[in-house]
């Protein structure tokens, strides 16, 4: 079947929604959302069954929507309408939430509706929520959509507000006015809720040194020894790793990110809190933290570790998945420090939201000398993969438990092993930032699927479900959506690892088929090729620095690439590199 995939932007959730859809053998197109002209052209040109937007802002106009089935997935129960969904569902701490599929209609978010799922909520921010329970729920109600849509007999069911199942409203957009924090009155669980409820957009705004700021990024503070008597709310009594430490009238939360509200004369872009004050904060200590932070303490902790039966897991929750220069040298040293435990079987987890996106682009961005600062950043995450690569004692998985892109993916591909959850998905490519890209990949990604195909990722662009990357040699096992069904897959099969009586004779194969590696090509060999052409990369007025520029700072032409366009290859009879069995 024809879907075309109508969107805002090619996020997360798109992308999930397009690589299910092509896994089921539909022919999938997609066009962006900003430009009516160029959508009536891909209508035209791709005679679509069915319009699917899982991630639209805009509004579609009456005269497509009156001609085609359009299907708007809106991330709210059934009943709730309105720009701020989440936001409200956060802020009024509802035990449930879901996604709904709606028929486009004239009023926004008010039409049929074909499917409508709920999930249990927990204490989490928006952008997480999103990210995980939203897009896990979109991708079950495009299956029913389908299913719905094959069926001749369904109809779907018009909203009704009598309805005891539906519990929704129409709620307006959410304002900075409703967000702000009263430091005076508000505790730490509900400081923590508003700026929940605004992560990763729009941020709370609020002013900090006299600088008026964005908020993003809270964490409770539980483990330092705070006397909340003995400072005044909202005051900045620590800094780590980049995040500000602020008082509140029962105790203290951490801030990771800051956002600068733009002027007249100037943008801004969202960085550690720490380095947006910098000048202002400089005689508050730093709360250090101990290397192998456990997992479950409640703080501020970008990296933290815990084992079981011979089985060491670390996570790296960097914010949005990104890993500067700092980030990277932190993480090499706390692998390192596992490397020298008794543990078996090493399981690198990734974090939360996102299990490794590569190089900081906002850091570099936001550095004096973009150029040299992403030349340190490649060395620092080529020297975390390097390290992968050559332990030799240990068996070393990549736990994919959420999305990974560019220098991420590589990384994970210097594991002896990669587990991944389905509906992960995956972008092994670096060339829409104007990259070549390192991390060894020229020795890791061909080494799992061939140069033919190496070369149709890394140059194609496009994401990569973890069901196709199974069938590619990509990643060897993919476990359950379901996250606690995942991780008690990824338990039982590393401590499998661990304990297996060939574990021994594993070690000696690795360590021989290492030796004969570096005989016939150095690590180092690799990596230089790869530097030699990121150098060129970085140079100054290369296109690599615009398109991060533009990156960083959203700015968008508003018209769909043309690799998304895949509906002119069906038309013209292109045939594609499709790994879809």
């Amino acid at each position: 079947m024809r879907i075309l995939l109508l969107v805002t932007a090619f996020n997360g959730v798109s992308q999930r929604v397009y690589e299910q859809l092509r896994w089921k053998k539909h022919q999938v197109s997609v066009v962006f959302g900003a430009n009516d002209s160029e959508i009536r052209q891909s209508i035209d040109e791709f005679e679509p069954a069915i319009i699917i937007c899982p991630f639209l802002k805009q509004r579609i106009t009456e005269d497509i929507w009156r001609k085609h089935l359009c299907i708007i997935i809106h991330p709210g129960i059934k009943g709730d309408r309105g720009p701020s969904s989440l936001d409200w569902s956060i802020l009024n701490q509802d035990e449930y939430w879901g996604v709904t599929a709606l028929q486009a209609d004239t009023e926004m978010d008010a039409g049929a509706i074909w499917s409508s799922r709920n999930f249990k909520t927990r204490s989490i921010s928006k952008a997480s929520m999103y990210r995980q329970q939203v897009s896990d729920t979109s991708a079950q109600l495009i299956d029913d959509v389908i299913q719905h849509f094959q069926d001749e007999s369904y109809r779907p069911e018009p909203l009704d507000y009598s309805k005891a199942d539906v519990k929704g409203q129409l709620r307006p957009l959410l304002k900075q006015c409703e967000r702000m924090i009263d430091w005076k009155r508000d505790n730490t669980d509900t400081i923590i809720k508003k700026i929940h409820a605004a992560d990763s957009f729009p941020g709370v705004l609020d002013n900090l040194c006299g600088l008026d700021v964005y908020l993003f990024g809270a964490h409770i503070e539980s483990s330092m020894t705070i006397n909340a008597q003995a400072y005044q709310a909202k005051e900045i009594i620590a800094t780590r790793k980049g995040a500000i430490c602020l008082a509140t009238i029962d105790g203290a939360i951490w801030v990771s990110h800051l956002k600068r509200q733009k002027t007249d004369k100037a943008r801004y872009i969202k960085l550690p809190a720490s380095q947006v004050l910098q000048g202002f904060i400089d005689h508050v200590a730093e709360a250090p933290l101990e290397l192998l932070t456990p997992y479950l303490s409640e703080t501020y902790k970008e990296i933290s570790y815990y084992q079981d039966n011979g089985v060491g897991y670390l996570y790296f929750n960097f914010h949005n998945g990104a890993m500067g220069t700092q980030q990277c040298i932190d993480l090499l040293e706390a692998y390192q420090a596992l490397l020298k435990t008794d543990v078996k079987v090493i399981v690198l987890m990734g974090g939360d939201d996102f299990w490794s996106n590569g190089i900081h682009l906002n850091h570099i961005e936001a550095s004096t000398d973009p150029a040299a600062e992403s030349w340190q950043n490649i060395h620092a995450i080529n020297d975390v993969v390097k390290a992968i690569l050559e332990s030799s004692d240990k068996i070393t998985v990549a736990a994919l438990r959420n999305n990974a892109v560019a220098g991420g993916v590589m990384m994970a591909l210097a594991c002896d092993h990669v587990f991944a959850r389905d509906g992960v998905v995956l972008n092994p490519h670096y060339k829409s930032m104007g990259l070549f890209g390192s991390e060894y990949w020229t020795y890791s990604l061909p080494k799992r699927v061939g140069n033919k195909i190496a070369q149709e990722l890394t140059q194609g662009c496009m994401p990569l479900g973890v069901k196709q990357a199974e069938v590619l040699g990509l990643v060897d096992t993919v476990f359950a959506t379901d996250t606690q069904v995942f991780q008690l897959s990824l338990e039982e099969h590393c401590q499998g690892l661990a304990q297996h009586h060939l574990f021994d004779q594993w070690l000696a194969n690795k360590a021989c088929a290492r030796a004969e590696d570096e005989q016939r090509k150095p690590l180092q060999q690799y990596r230089d090729e790869e530097l030699a052409k990121m150098k060129r990369c970085f140079a100054i007025n290369s296109e690599y620095h615009h398109l991060r520029h533009n990156f960083v700072y959203k700015i968008s032409c508003g018209l769909t690439p043309e690799r998304l366009k895949t509906h002119k290859n069906i038309i013209d009879g292109i045939v594609k590199f499709d790994p879809v069995p």
